[in-house]
Formats: structure tokens, sequence, C-alpha cells
């Protein structure tokens, strides 16, 4: 992925999405075929621009003029809807340029998502668009519906108004762009039940030519969306996905995405135990997180983010006050919380007694706030909810209540609304029964939805918090010396330790001293020039994993031992790689006790290298404590990582110990990320295990690298 361009011109897609002229090949009556449904809401729903059928079988459809070809229309149409077969589709598109369309989607399937398709026929559509100009959305699309616009370029039965008759609870209007029409048209469907606005609705369905950051990019830019909801498999356009997305970033528009599929990352077959820990996902995870992307995993959690996030400012801090009428609820929601990782303190004694003069002896007014039924009457719950919107104490509040009451609302509407509106600090609501459509609508009215489930509003509230936290800038990646770069075009394949640890210490890390030792000759004079005790380890770029080769041995205090130690590692190594080229014998000083920590590379297929810091050692991959960023990481961000771990406190003093070389192992961390940067090309692997970090002060030994090499050629090639 090249490196974010704060200059790239976000893309523009008006003509697209807000066309004033629709042609639909392949136009059909019959409202129960595509490409009549097609036709059908697109008049239903409110386009009042000119609509152009065209089918060589009709001269009219429905009262509107037919025609047998799009050259026959007349004057030039600013959006194509095709639905046709697709042998005939690259002909259609041919009479579409040649006729001045600006725009197309291709509704039919039968491209690269079929088998049986001609391998070339979707490039073919690729090479068209890029040789006419003209803009193709699809193959392979459900079209999209322009909420604002009124343009409903779609199929799909979610966009009927017959069957949508939901109150809307939030004005600020959400785009989606998904790569599964079905999956992004549900996002709209339920979204609409919870009460949610809409910009539009984009299905890019196999993006021969517009992709996904397209559509993204233009939503950034559009003054009527203010957040973006994503359903993806993959992004075929990284470059032009982190542009739009920093731009988002920089516009205060977040982005919620759902990732499905699995990358070639976890297919790779690894030499390190980095390559081998890293999911499907580790790239993309890394990605979302230096642009600020919240990642949900289905429907519901992505909608109730989205929710969360357009109608509250973010949560300062995790510390939660939960407000209820049920004793049960409030414990419910405790551990709700407390799985999502936020906060209950309890309550200034100033908010407790002043909750305690309105409610009964038997309520609660620590946290969980258990009203009782009694204490809430007479509007105890939304004067709650303002003593809490006071208490510095308290980040956000979660009112947990019932609205199934047919006939009367607890929760006063204006009230409410009056409290939503000061934005002060977050205010979600959830109904342990199921709300009445009076509930619903009252809330609805006031600017609040009703969350689908607890562990929706928890979820909610847990990213509400993480949108709180400031965004890590993107790290400066530092030159590296010309003799490092040249290096880094070795043959493809890993490197011995010893290479590895040269290179590393070129680049400015502190390496450990040593010798390479390939004869029993040499043995005494490098103990005397290293002191015991001492490791030795088999040098081979054909022996990555030395330990399971018997090529390790530690703790040698005397010369004998030395001399047996070495006899018996290369004894080890010819047996286990009887063909492999051997260097020699590495010497070492052993290295003093610390916290051993991993720091690794991988080379994703799509964003290039990612950074990883773990847990190292022997349990590496028992443990699987990791964090990984985007390469290149500055010692901030490098420090933000390591205190992520949930073995961070090992390295901080755990239970008496000292403090660990935090700062030294940050320098490490970034130092290896500038490496990767340097050589994204070619670095396909990396990793440093274990690391042992030092008391403060005192710094780290590497006390093992390993380095893999891949054949130059860009990322995604």
């Amino acid at each position: 992925m090249a490196p974010v361009d704060g200059g790239v011109t976000m893309a523009r897609l008006d003509t697209l999405l807000a066309p004033r002229s629709v042609a639909v090949i392949g136009a059909s009556p019959d409202t129960h075929k595509i490409r009549g449904a097609l036709l059908h809401f697109l008049r239903k729903n409110g386009f009042t621009g000119r609509i152009v059928p065209v089918n060589p079988s009709y001269t009219e459809i429905n009262g509107i003029p037919c025609y047998p070809t799009i050259a026959s229309a007349g004057e030039k149409v600013d959006l194509a809807l095709v639905a046709i077969p697709a042998n005939g589709v690259l002909a259609a598109l041919e009479e579409c340029a040649a006729a001045g369309v600006r725009n197309v989607i291709i509704i039919s399937s039968g491209f690269a998502e079929d088998e049986a398709s001609a391998p070339d026929l979707q490039h073919q559509i690729t090479a068209l668009a890029q040789r006419t100009g003209m803009r193709i959305s699809g193959p392979n699309a459900e079209g999209f519906h322009n909420e604002v616009a009124k343009v409903t370029a779609t199929f799909s039965p979610a966009v009927d108004r017959e069957t949508d008759d939901h109150p809307v609870a939030l004005q600020a209007r959400i785009g989606i762009v998904a790569q599964s029409g079905g999956m992004g048209f549900a996002l709209f469907n339920r979204g609409r039940a919870l009460g949610l606005s809409f910009s539009s609705i984009v299905s890019t369905g196999n993006e021969a030519d517009l992709t996904l950051a397209d559509f993204v990019a233009h939503m950034v830019e559009d003054p009527d969306t203010a957040a973006i909801l994503l359903f993806l498999e993959s992004i075929r356009d990284p470059a032009g996905f982190a542009a739009a997305a920093q731009a988002a970033k920089e516009a205060g528009k977040f982005i919620v995405a759902i990732k499905i599929g699995r990358s070639a990352v976890g297919k790779l077959a690894a030499a390190s135990h980095t390559a081998s820990m890293a999911g499907w996902d580790t790239g993309y995870d890394a990605m979302f997180h230096r642009y600020g992307i919240t990642v949900a995993t289905e429907l519901d959690e992505a909608l109730s983010i989205a929710a969360a996030l357009a109608a509250n400012p973010p949560a300062k801090g995790n510390r939660v006050a939960v407000v209820t009428v049920s004793g049960g609820a409030g414990a419910w929601s405790a551990d709700a919380m407390a799985d999502a990782g936020l906060e209950l303190p309890a309550l200034s004694a100033a908010t407790q007694a002043e909750i305690r003069s309105f409610i009964p002896s038997y309520g609660a007014a620590r946290n969980p706030i258990d009203l009782t039924a009694q204490g809430a009457q007479g509007g105890g719950m939304l004067r709650t909810v303002g003593l809490l919107l006071d208490d510095p104490a308290i980040d956000q509040i979660a009112v947990v209540t019932s609205l199934a009451n047919p006939a009367r609302v607890s929760l006063d509407g204006p009230t409410l609304a009056g409290l939503l509106a000061q934005r002060r600090k977050p205010v979600l609501l959830y109904s342990y029964t199921l709300p009445s459509d009076l509930g619903r609508r009252a809330v609805a009215e006031a600017g609040a939805v009703v969350f689908p489930s607890m562990a929706m509003l928890a979820r909610a509230a847990s990213a509400l918090v993480q949108a709180g936290q400031p965004i890590s800038p993107v790290g400066e990646s530092e030159p590296l010396p010309s003799s490092v770069l040249a290096r880094l075009a070795y043959p493809a394949g890993p490197m011995a330790e010893h290479v590895a640890k040269a290179l590393l210490a070129e680049c400015g890390a502190v390496v450990s001293p040593s010798r390479l030792v390939n004869s029993p000759a040499h043995l005494a004079d490098a103990a005397a020039q290293l002191g015991f005790p001492l490791a030795a380890k088999i040098q081979s770029a054909a022996i990555p994993h030395k330990t399971e080769a018997g090529g390790v041995l530690l703790g040698i205090t005397d010369q004998a031992a030395l001399e047996r130690a070495y006899a018996d590692i290369l004894a080890n190594a010819k047996r286990h790689a009887p063909n492999a080229t051997i260097d020699g014998v590495l010497l070492e000083p052993m290295a003093a006790k610390g916290v051993e920590i991993i720091i690794g590379i991988i080379r994703d297929p799509t964003f290039g290298p990612v950074v990883m810091v773990g847990a190292g050692g022997v349990t590496t991959e028992l443990f699987k404590d990791t964090v990984h960023r985007l390469a290149p990481v500055d010692e901030a961000e490098a420090t933000d990582m390591i205190h992520l771990l949930r073995s961070a406190p090992l390295l901080t003093g755990f239970r008496g110990a000292p403090a660990a070389d935090v700062p030294a192992l940050a320098r490490l961390v970034a130092l290896v990320s500038r490496l990767a940067d340097a050589g994204r090309e070619t670095v396909a692997e990396l990793e440093l295990n274990p690391v042992i970090v030092h008391s403060a002060g005192q710094g780290y030994t590497i006390a093992d690298a390993l380095l893999v090499l891949s054949p130059a050629g860009p990322i995604g090639a």
C-alpha cells in the first residue's frame, strides 16, 4: 500500500447516485423479474427525472415510451442499469458508451463470481471503462438506493415503502457501502427499524471499475452523509481506501465495518511464529485501527455502534452508570458492561444522597442504580439521568427500563429530548421488555434509539469509549543506511541469525557481542573474548528453527563444556538437515534475566508490512498475547502497543518486581517497523524471539533473530 497522499481528491459520483435520467437496459413490465422490479421501484419511490426503458420487445411499459436501443432514446443519459444475460453485457456497454451514457450499473451476474463464465469477461469490462471513461459499478451488483435524492436503482424489496413504517430517531444520515447487496440492504432494513436515517445504500458487486473505496470517498465528501457503514470481504484499492479513510477521520465522519472472508495471509507457509500466529484479518485489523474504523462482527452490532456514535458525543472514559427499575436488570447490566471492558464505579456521596431522597429504602443508589418502579414515578428516572450528567465521575449513562406499556410511556419525551440535546455525555437506552409501538415512537421522537439487546448496548458503550481515544498519527519512517537497503535485496529465503543481527545493528539496534566459530581451534579465543557463561547456536539459513534441530545449548560454563557443545550442535544439525550449508556456531554471552517479548513483522498481501509485539519465548504460540499495527510506527505508538498486551503488567512491575525498560523496547519496535517499511517489497517475515527486556535503564537482549526475504514485487501483485 502506498503512503496516504493528503492531496488525493476524493471521488465524486453525483451523476451516478443522483442522476437526472436513468435508462433500464432490458426493462420489463413484469415486476416479478429483476429488470421489471428495477423500473417499478424507480417510479414508485418518487424519482422525478427522466426514465428510459430500453427493450426492442416493447414500444411502451406502463405508459412510458420504450426504446429499442439506448441510442434511439435521444438525449444523453446519466445512468444506465444493465439487467440482461451476461453474454450480451459487453455489447450493451459499447452501445451505452457510444450514446454518451455517463455511468452504468451492471446488475447482471455471470462474471468473475461464476466459475463457468469466460475468464476474461470481467477484465474486458474493466478495459472498456478505462478506454471510454464511462464509470461502471458491478457487475453482479444489486444497485443502490439514494434516500435523499429519491433514486431507487435496485430490485431489493428492502426499499419498498409499503413495508417501511418505522419512527425516525436520528436525523444524521448514514451511508452504506457493501460488497454484498443483500447484506447492504439488510443493514438498511434493520437500521430503519432501529430508527436510523440513511443517505445512500450502495452495492459494489465485483468492482470491475468502481470500487468500495470510490464510494467511501464520495460519501466522505457528501454533505448528506454523516457516517459510513461498510460490509466487505476485501479491499481491492488499498491506497484509495486509505486516502478515503484518512479523509473521513479528518472530517469527523466515523466508519463502522463488518469484515468477512479470508485473505491469503492465513494460508501462507510460515517460517516464523509471527507469521503462523497472524490471522486472516491481521492486516485489516491493523489498517482499521490506524484510521479509527470500528469493527463489528454482525449486522445488529454494526447498527448499534452506528446509532450510538451518531447520537452521542464520544465517551471521555470507560466509567458507566446504569439506571434501572429492576435489581435483576441492574446486575445483568453490570455483567454485560464488565464483559465489554467497562467499569461501574460507585457514585459520589452527594449524588447517592440526592437519589436516595426520592427512592424507597429498598432501592439502590450506588451503581447500578435501582430506582424501583416506585422511585421512577414522577420523573425519577430522568431526574437521575440529569444528576449523572453533572457527575464528573461518570463518563456515560445506560438507562435500562421497560417500555412495554402500550398506553403509557415511563419516560417523559420532552424531558428526555432536552437531556439528550445537551450532548454532554452519551446516554443509551435499552428495554428489557419488548417495547410497545407507543414506547418506541416516544423515545424516537426524543432523539434516542432503543438498542436491540443488552449485549449490543454494552458493545455500543465500548465503541463510544474507543471513539473518545485519540488516534495515533502515522509515524514518520526515518531513512535507513543505504547499506541496509542493499542487503534487503538478498536472494529470497531466510537469513542466518548472525546475518540478520548484523543488519539490525546497522539499523541502530543494540546487539550483544558475539563470535561466529567454524573451527574447534577458535573456541578458546572466542570464549576468552566473550567470557562464560555462553550460549551456542547453529548458524544456517536452512535451519530457521534451531531449537527443534538440537542446535542450541545454553549456560555453557567452561572450555570443556564448550567443546562438547560445539561438537554436539554440529552433529545434531547434520542429522536434522544433512544437505544444509552450515555457516558455523554463534557464541554469545548468556543474557541477564528479564521479561521475554516477541517482536515481528509479516507482509500482508493487501496492506504491506504489519508490526507485532507480544509475549515471547517458548509460550508465544500458546498464549498468543499480541498487538498488531501497520508499519511504520513511532515510539509513542510502539509504547501504546506494549501497554495493550495482557502481559503488560510483567513489564511495569508486577507484584513488586522491578519495572522493565519499556522505552528501550519501544525504540526497538519502532526501529523494526522502519526496517520493514523500507523493505516492504522484500521483507516477508522478521522475528526477534525472545527479546529479553531487562530492568529500567538496562535495555534489552535480542536472543534470536529470523529474517525471511521474498522476491521483490509490489504489494498485491
